[in-house]
Parts: C-alpha cells; sequence; structure tokens
C-alpha cells in the first residue's frame, strides 16, 4: 500500500495499515418509501461523510392515555414493550397510572432485523405470575417513513391500541413515532439499543455516547505582602509569622518572616488553580512556629473567588488590606478551646484570576490547546478537525463473563477543551461505532488523542467502587503532520505496556480530515508565540508548573467524573498522561536512543569526510577540493550555498514525505526489549512499596531526581527532532515555509556582500537590551512548533 509504513526490523503487527472504507455512502432510498423500499427513488446525502452510514429502525414512546385499569385490583402499573423479531426493549413502569408519559425512544439496527413488523405493547405490570397486556399497536416496516437530517423530528401520533389478535379496539391511545434513520439522527445518543439489551438498570446510562468539555480553569495568584498587629498567643515572645493559605486540597505556605515582629512581611507568591463555576474560597491561616513540630493559629481569612480581578493582560494588580479574624486560647471546663477575639490583625494582599492556559490540564509534550482562558482573548480558528471514529479489530478479551472472554469497548477522543465518548459497544471484540465528531482549530500544531476502554459498569446493579475501566490502547495524532482536506483512514494499533511486557490489544479504525479555513492564518501561527503572552511576561518555576499541572489534572478529573454519565478519573488519567513525568528507566532508555539516531547523522558526515580525506573516492574528493578553493576565494558564497544545498535537500526530500499520521510505536518507546525488573519497577506505586523504610526514602529521591534527568533528555531529542523535522516535510507546511525561506535567502545573500551582512548580524546581537523583547523571536517560534517523534512514543 502507498501509505503503509515500511520500516525494518518491525514487526506486522505494530504497523499502521491503510484502508479504504465506504465513507460517507449514499444509500438510494425514496423520502416516503419503507423500510424495506430502498431501491427506487431520490438519493439523500448523509451528514456524516467520515463515518460508515448505519441504519436503524427508531421508535419514540411518547405517553398514553385512558389506559383501563386493572378489573381484579382497580389499579394500573403501565409500561411499555417495543418488539422486533427477538429483541425487544421496554420502558419503566409507573404505579398506579393511567395516563403515563415514557418519553423514550428505542432503535435497532438495520443488520440484526428478521421480521417485517414491529410490534409496541402497552403492559400492566404484576408482581407475581406474567404482566397483562392491555393492548398493543403493529407498525408494518414497508410503511415506515424516513428521516435525515436537518429534517425535523417525526411528529408522533395517537394510536389506538388493539387486542393481541389486532381484530378489535380496546380501551386506551398510545403515543408513538416509528421512522427509519442513521445515526446522524439526534436520537441516536439516547436512544435504547438493541445491540445492548443485555444491559438493564443503571448500566443503560453508563454505555450512551456524550460530548464533555472541561472546566475553564484559572490561575489564582496571591502575593502575600506583609501583616500588621500579628500578637501571639503567648505573651511575652514575638511571632515567627507565615501564612498557610488554601484552596480546596491545595495548600501551600511561605516562608516565615525573616524578623520576628508583630508586623512581618513576605512578599511571595502564591499560585493555585481554581475552576469555574468557583466551588472553593481561598482561605488565608496566620500562623505561629511555636517550635519545629508546633504551629499555633493566629488569625483566618476566608475570601470567595468572585472577590478577585480577572487579569487578562500584563497590567498591574492593586493590593488590599483585608482584615482577619483572631483568635486565642480560653481555658474552660472541658479543657483548652478556641475563641474569637474582638480585636482583628489585617494583611495586605495582592490577589487575581489569570487566564491559564488550557495546555496546563495536561502534559506540555501533548498540546491540545494554546488559548487563553479568556474567551475575549481567542483569536478566529483556522480550520476544522473532523474525526470519524470507526470501529476497532480483534481487541483482547478484557474480563470473563458466564465462563468465556468477553469486551465492552468504547472510545475516547479529547481536543481542546472537548471530549467526546462513544457508546459502549456490548460483547464484541470487533465493535462499530461510526461516530463522527468536529472541532475547531485554533493551532495546527497540537495533538487529538484516542484511547479505547473497557466498560466495567453495564451491569444492573452498581459496580464496586474500586471497579476501574481497563485501558485497552492509546492513539496520538498531531495535526501539522496531515495535508490539509485530505481524508486519513487507517488502523492503528492499541498498544499498551502492562505488568507483564508490550501487548497489542487490537487496532482502532479512524478518518481524520483537516481542513483549513485560513492559509494566511496558518502561516502568521508558525511565527508567533506558542502560548499566551502571560505565559512568557509572568513565567513560572518548574516547580510550580509541576505542581499547578497535577491540580489542574485532578480538578478536570473531578469535574468531568461529575458529569452523566461520568467519564470515569481512570480514564482521564490515562488520556492525560498523569503519570508521565515519573521515572522509568525504560522512557531514559528510549529518549537516549532517541539522541543517538540524532547523532548518528553528524557521525556519517565526518565518515563522509574522512573517506574524502583518506581518497576513498578520487573524483568526490577531487570535486571537493574544487569547492574548497571556490569558498576560500569567494567567501561571500558560503552561507548563500548552504541555504541552496538546503533548500535542495527540502525539495529533494518532498518525493519521501511521510504520507500517513503517526502511531505508537513499540520499538521507538523501547518496549519491546524491557528488563522484567525495569518493568516492575515502571509500574511500582510512588512512594515505593518496597518494605524497608531507608530504601523507600532513597529509591524515591532517585526516582525523582531520575524523572528530572529523563525529562531533560527528552527535551534534548524533542529539540534535535524538530531540527531534523525542517526539511523532512513531517509538518508540510512548516517545510514549505522554511523551503521558501531558504531561496529567498539564497537569492538575498547572493546579491549583498558578505561584509554587510556580518555587519548587520553583528549589529542585530549586539543591540541594546532597550530594543529588545521577552517575546520569543519568530525563528525560535516557528522552532517551537515543528513536531518531533514523541507523539509515538508510548
Amino acid at each position: 500500500m502507498a501509505n503503509q509504513q515500511n520500516q525494518p526490523g518491525r514487526g506486522d503487527e505494530y504497523k499502521l495499515k491503510d484502508t479504504s472504507p465506504n465513507l460517507g455512502e449514499r444509500w438510494p432510498h425514496q423520502r416516503s418509501s419503507g423500510w424495506f423500499g430502498m431501491v427506487t427513488g431520490d438519493k439523500l446525502t448523509s451528514t456524516y461523510d467520515l463515518v460508515e452510514q448505519m441504519y436503524y429502525l427508531y421508535a419514540r414512546v411518547v405517553k398514553a392515555k385512558d389506559l383501563p385499569p386493572n378489573p381484579v385490583t382497580g389499579s394500573l402499573d403501565p409500561y411499555v414493550e417495543v418488539k422486533l423479531g427477538n429483541y425487544k426493549g421496554t420502558t419503566r413502569h409507573f404505579d398506579k397510572r393511567t395516563n403515563p408519559e415514557w418519553n423514550h425512544v428505542f432503535a435497532f439496527s438495520k443488520e440484526h432485523v428478521q421480521s417485517t413488523a414491529l410490534e409496541v405493547f402497552v403492559r400492566d405490570r404484576e408482581m407475581v405470575g406474567r404482566d397483562d397486556i392491555i393492548g398493543r399497536v403493529v407498525f408494518d416496516l414497508n410503511e415506515v417513513p424516513t428521516r435525515v437530517p436537518p429534517d425535523s423530528p417525526l411528529a408522533p401520533q395517537w394510536y389506538r391500541l388493539e387486542d393481541q389478535r389486532g381484530e378489535s379496539k380496546v380501551r386506551g391511545e398510545v403515543m408513538v413515532a416509528v421512522w427509519m434513520g442513521t445515526q446522524a439522527d439526534e436520537a441516536f445518543p439516547e436512544a435504547w439499543h438493541s445491540d445492548a439489551a443485555s444491559v438493564q438498570g443503571e448500566g443503560v446510562v453508563n454505555i450512551r455516547s456524550k460530548v464533555y468539555v472541561s472546566p475553564k480553569l484559572w490561575y489564582l495568584r496571591v502575593n502575600v505582602i506583609e501583616a500588621q498587629d500579628v500578637a501571639p498567643n503567648e505573651k511575652g515572645r514575638l511571632p515567627e509569622a507565615f501564612i498557610k493559605a488554601q484552596v480546596g486540597n491545595q495548600v501551600l505556605k511561605t516562608k516565615v518572616s525573616a524578623a520576628k515582629t508583630t508586623n512581618p512581611t513576605w512578599n511571595e507568591d502564591l499560585v493555585f488553580v481554581a475552576a469555574e463555576p468557583f466551588e472553593e474560597h481561598l482561605v488565608l491561616n496566620v500562623e505561629d512556629r511555636v517550635s519545629p513540630t508546633k504551629d499555633e493559629l493566629l488569625g483566618r481569612l476566608v475570601l470567595p473567588m468572585t472577590l478577585f480581578e480577572r487579569r487578562l493582560d500584563h497590567r498591574p494588580v492593586h493590593s488590599r488590606w483585608f482584615n482577619m479574624e483572631r483568635f486565642g486560647l480560653a481555658v474552660l471546663e472541658g479543657g483548652e478551646t478556641r475563641k474569637e477575639l474582638k480585636f482583628s490583625s489585617r494583611v495586605h494582599l495582592r490577589v487575581c484570576l489569570e487566564g491559564a492556559y488550557h495546555v496546563m490540564d495536561e502534559s506540555t509534550m501533548y498540546i491540545s490547546d494554546t488559548r487563553p482562558t479568556a474567551r475575549q482573548l481567542w483569536k478566529q480558528p483556522v480550520g476544522v478537525l473532523e474525526v470519524g471514529i470507526l470501529s476497532a479489530q480483534g481487541l483482547a478479551p478484557m474480563k470473563s463473563k458466564d465462563g468465556r472472554g468477553t469486551t465492552d469497548a468504547y472510545c475516547v477522543a479529547k481536543y481542546s477543551q472537548k471530549w467526546v465518548r462513544t457508546r459502549t459497544v456490548i460483547d464484541s471484540f470487533n465493535p462499530k461505532w461510526n461516530e463522527q465528531y468536529t472541532w475547531e482549530v485554533y493551532d495546527p500544531c497540537t495533538v487529538i488523542t484516542f484511547a479505547v476502554f473497557d466498560n466495567c459498569h453495564v451491569g444492573e446493579k452498581p459496580a464496586p467502587a474500586t471497579a476501574k475501566d481497563t485501558r485497552i490502547g492509546k492513539v496520538r495524532i498531531r495535526l501539522s503532520t496531515l495535508e490539509m482536506d485530505r481524508i486519513y483512514t487507517h488502523t492503528h494499533p492499541l498498544v499498551v505496556l502492562q505488568p507483564s511486557g508490550v501487548k497489542k490489544m487490537g487496532e482502532l479504525h479512524l478518518a481524520v480530515r483537516f481542513t483549513c479555513l485560513s492559509i494566511v492564518g496558518v502561516i502568521y501561527l508558525y511565527m508567533h508565540p506558542l502560548l499566551p503572552k502571560m505565559h512568557y511576561i509572568h513565567p513560572f518555576t518548574i516547580t510550580q508548573v509541576d505542581s499547578l499541572r497535577y491540580q489542574a489534572m485532578s480538578i478536570v478529573a473531578a469535574r468531568l467524573g461529575r458529569a452523566e454519565p461520568p467519564l470515569r478519573k481512570e480514564a482521564v488519567e490515562y488520556m492525560l498522561d498523569v503519570d508521565s513525568h515519573m521515572w522509568s528507566m525504560r522512557r531514559s532508555k528510549a529518549n537516549f536512543f532517541r539522541i543517538m539516531s540524532l547523532l548518528s547523522g553528524t557521525i556519517g558526515v565526518f565518515r563522509w569526510l574522512e573517506e574524502v580525506r583518506r581518497w576513498r573516492n578520487p573524483v568526490t574528493t577531487l570535486l571537493v577540493h574544487v569547492l574548497f578553493v571556490i569558498l576560500i576565494c569567494y567567501p561571500e558564497l558560503i552561507l548563500p550555498t548552504v541555504f541552496l544545498y538546503m533548500f535542495l535537500i527540502g525539495v529533494w526530500n518532498f518525493r519521501w514525505r511521510p504520507r500517513h499520521p503517526a502511531h505508537m510505536d513499540a520499538k521507538l518507546s523501547w518496549a519491546e526489549a524491557i528488563h522484567p525488573d525495569e518493568l516492575d519497577e515502571e509500574f511500582d506505586t510512588f512512594p515505593t512499596s518496597k518494605p524497608h523504610d531507608v530504601v523507600r526514602m532513597r529509591y524515591d529521591r532517585l526516582r525523582s531526581v531520575a524523572g528530572r534527568i529523563q525529562t531533560v533528555v527528552g527535551d534534548v531529542a524533542t529539540q534535535g527532532e524538530r531540527l531534523q523535522s525542517l526539511l523532512s516535510w513531517r509538518d508540510p507546511r512548516a517545510t514549505a515555509l522554511f523551503v521558501v525561506f531558504c531561496l529567498v535567502a539564497a537569492l538575498a545573500l547572493y546579491m549583498t556582500p558578505f561584509q554587510v551582512v556580518a555587519l548587520l548580524a553583528g549589529f542585530y546581537a549586539l543591540r541594546h537590551p532597550r530594543f529588545r523583547s521577552k517575546l520569543p523571536s519568530a525563528p525560535s517560534n516557528f522552532f517551537k512548533r515543528l513536531p518531533s517523534r514523541i507523539d509515538s512514543m508510548l
């Protein structure tokens, strides 16, 4: 296949495979025809063009009226049963109600239909024995109309109930709408599906497809300046005061004031993460360090988040004085207690909410959004990302049911603030979802992440609190590596690292298309900073970034876990790579060999020069002599020749540009030949679960330090791979820009004396700091947006 990856030494099971699905196929049918009348008539174009169309028979049961009560009990507990062949679904029942309302939708897949009639039964629930049939309505599938969005929903109608033989009418009516449609129908996500007929009760909610939105994140920057009239509980001594600030479960402390005084000063910044809508308060405690093991509370201040200014730029924030609740100790009959004192101390603060760039809820290696929090600072979108989550093939059994292996798979996709979750396909190793989703793209140098999970919450009874959805595999795709307006249809290997080693769990079939709305806007982005301006004007330390990222992940996981159905914590953490900064011998080896792979090109150049020096190829050596003499005689040709050479290399490499998106590479991740002891260390808990206390302390310290080294090594490898990608066409727009720049630079340098160029470059490098900006330069912004192979690592 043209788009299939061909790398030596790679097993077929880890390859990316090109496919040719029937995307957006037009099914011929007539608007007024029924289920079996789809051979003639006008053709309707699907609204989904990145998935295979799946047809369903929909039945919406709205309500009933004038139902007759049971002649024996005098009451009625009605519910509706919808039956199509061997498949049947039921609504919930109502106690003692003759005019119930259900508004329930049933969806029967066309692939499983073996009947020509749809039966709707209204039944009376009995505690003992068989439920009585009040009446029924029968629909001939040949007469069922077809609906294709954007048509308005089909209006439900009242139908008189018939007896079981259909010979006479009975008392009561039911309001029903029956139509034939596709997965593009608005009723699809909330419908009861025939392929999940075994799921009942609470499990029905947990299998539906949903769209989630990450909470809006803000930095809460608290500048603690000073305090006044801080009196210790023990008279005759000066306090060693410090501030302890808390937002939710985030706790930060200032240093102890340098001077022992009742008016301590700190001037320290404490930064938290907060999410809208704000549910926590900022709690400030003034405490006294009485001894190394004892702190006493001297005062407290509780401030709501709505009180603080939202800073959208680098303008200064005015400081304010706040009165604190001051506490002292009183001895009562029950012992020592705390009482509030009337005399109050004050604390001087400068507090503001800063727009947190959304990338903070994930690892910065896999940025999916670079916009600031404040919507008024957003630019216009430069493109549209459309994704069709088609299916999965060959999934491994993840659990046992009735003595056999089974998998209840669903897929999660995350890009920017939008998360999507497909419906769960019950008991299938080859699930078909065929669901399409769309995102606005504000920066193409971002990554979309997919992951497949096994749903363990499909039972009728709630699953135990310890039950977790099992991860099956993950796929990441960098948008900048995609050609515009091209549809990529590949099966991506689902590779996961387990305590027993690396394992392929199946394949995920995707259709991806990136449509550009403004090529000028894309080119503009390549020359501008990757993150918002506040990130560079008021930067954070590495320690702050790690802490804030972890807190943001926790907030996002908690908020999405409260949705219905919940996107559970284990899924969110896997999507956000919560453990990516932990020490791993495997990752360190992988990053080391990435660097060695980069250095192999430089080593090859030196070997070639050694071969020229040794006259291994006389013709080549003579040509090098001629070129050397020309450059010595005409030094102004050196730079134009270098740029022209890179231009020719870029044009030459265009023929071998990648034709497929990146995928999870087990060999690059050094996961195929990992030692069992190293694997056991990677899956060890943090802190370690090893028994000896001294070993635990040293082991954790080693892992923490080694994790930093691992990150630095990975960053070095990333920079080198970005440099390598300049002419590799991995990012076609970036390479095109660089190749054109090389051509323009070569022509300009041919016409400009070398001495002038050198003089201007020297003056520019030595320019006065007043003429320098804190923002990174255009070449630096361009370089930071280039892709690296980090997207392909496990």
